[in-house]
């Protein structure tokens, strides 16, 4: 299952959760689009990892955790710690991102 923040408030999702992966997104920004069902996808096959979409321009707190300098940005934490991340639009990058947390 894949939730999108709605507040601020990806500091409490990531210290609540023990893997969490987070795509950063914005509305205007197309390969978010693309990738969002295909984040959704991943989500689906990963039971036990919670998945967030963060809107990277609403929630300037949610941004400070990863390295946001470009969109999309998926990030990978555990255990309350920044794994790693990568800026892609292309899903077997993601599928590798994901791979090193599960």
């Amino acid at each position: 299952m894949v939730q999108e923040l709605s507040q601020d408030n990806l500091a409490q999702i990531i210290s609540d959760n023990k893997t969490v992966v987070v795509q950063y997104s914005a509305t205007w920004c197309g390969n978010c689009r693309i990738m969002k069902p295909k984040f959704k996808k991943l989500a689906s096959e990963n039971e036990g990892v919670s998945f967030v979409i963060a809107d990277a321009e609403k929630f300037p707190e949610s941004r400070k955790f990863a390295d946001v300098s470009n969109l999309p940005t998926f990030a990978t934490f555990v255990d309350g710690k920044l794994v790693n991340q990568t800026q892609t639009n292309k899903f077997d990058v993601l599928i590798d991102l994901v791979k090193e947390v599960i």
